[in-house]
């Protein structure tokens, strides 16, 4: 779908080396690794931990940042990257539950290192324009991956339902194509760590429409850990402004 839609937009799939290289791996780490492995944790571990886990991106991209390409960042930066996973903690501790299972926690630790991975070489994979054409191509690498993978560890069986045919379209059009494409352009407008950030307001969502939908209660804990959340995305965005 993103590559018809970006090939009627008048967009190329003639990339350069370099995009194909970072296309190539963003659809490895993100589409494969990441997706791949949290589905697999997450028969496991609950989705509140899962969350937090996944929250903690931030951290990884700004230390492999700092690995691979000498990156720095200010106190105040680092002060907002941990007052985000605070806020993280504040929502989400309460709601886990006492055991733990270390495949599960292992499978989730290395999807999100993949997805901190791939977040790194989104902007050299988006740097001749075409950004809808590179979320395609590096979905059909990933979803190649996966479907190999399937026919040798899975044995097919689907119930085809109403509600299951909605729900895998929402998955495919929403966060599958919308919201890579959203997150290809932020990475690209404000940097990965800047773009990270707002990833520690996604257990706050998830909450918010629990309690929209399935009429699940907001807690005190929430609204505070939201708030401190707030704090610590601006705190790294007026960073970012300072060093530009």
């Amino acid at each position: 779908m993103a590559v018809l839609a970006a090939r009627l937009m008048g967009q190329s799939w003639n990339l350069n080396s370099n995009q194909w290289q970072a296309t190539t791996l963003i659809g490895f780490c993100l589409n494969a690794f990441y997706l791949g492995l949290f589905f697999v944790g997450l028969q496991w571990i609950d989705a509140s931990l899962a969350t937090i886990l996944a929250s903690m991106l931030p951290l990884l991209v700004t230390v492999l940042e700092r690995l691979i390409f000498k990156k720095r960042i200010t106190y105040l930066g680092t002060l907002g990257l941990f007052l985000g996973c605070a806020g993280v903690i504040f929502i989400m501790g309460n709601r886990l539950s006492n055991e733990v299972d270390i495949w599960g926690v292992s499978s989730c630790v290395m999807g999100i290192l993949a997805l901190a991975i791939a977040t790194l070489f989104v902007s050299e994979a988006s740097s001749g324009g075409n950004v809808l054409m590179v979320v395609g191509l590096q979905m059909l690498v990933g979803g190649f991956i996966l479907a190999i993978a399937s026919i040798f560890l899975e044995t097919w069986n689907i119930n085809w339902t109403s509600a299951l045919v909605m729900a895998f379209s929402y998955i495919i059009i929403v966060p599958g194509l919308v919201a890579t494409w959203v997150w290809f352009w932020l990475v690209k407008r404000i940097g990965p760590t800047g773009a990270s950030t707002f990833r520690f307001l996604n257990p706050f969502f998830g909450i918010a429409l629990a309690a929209l939908i399935l009429d699940e209660a907001i807690t005190s804990y929430d609204y505070l850990g939201v708030t401190i959340i707030s704090f610590g995305i601006l705190a790294v965005q007026i960073s970012r402004q300072k060093n530009l």
